[in-house]
């Protein structure tokens, strides 16, 4: 068992609308894609730093990964250890608004 891994209500948002759009067309695939999401900010909790610094605030803690087009955008804290999901974002809508915790 590695650090928390705690999604904040934005990113539950956007989660949401994510899979509410995938859903029109396809409401299997929305659900599994919606699933893999979730897995791989999940997959943080052994390594928080491994994702790279978010290049629109330049802050340590804060960073990503990349799942297919999608942005999974999370803030690593050490005191006491947690990883926040901040955002998940596709990369065509430009750039997300980004509160760090």
């Amino acid at each position: 068992m590695g650090v928390p891994v705690i999604l904040t209500p934005q990113s539950q948002h956007d989660l949401e609308e994510i899979v509410r759009f995938i859903a029109r067309d396809n409401p299997n695939q929305a659900v599994k894609f919606g699933d893999a999401l979730i897995d791989k900010a999940l997959s943080l909790d052994t390594f928080p730093q491994r994702g790279r610094m978010v290049p629109e605030l330049q802050l340590d803690s804060v960073r990503e990964i990349i799942h297919g087009s999608y942005r999974i955008i999370y803030e690593s804290l050490h005191d006491p250890d947690a990883v926040f999901v901040l955002r998940f974002w596709h990369a065509a809508r430009g750039v997300p608004q980004i509160e760090p915790q």
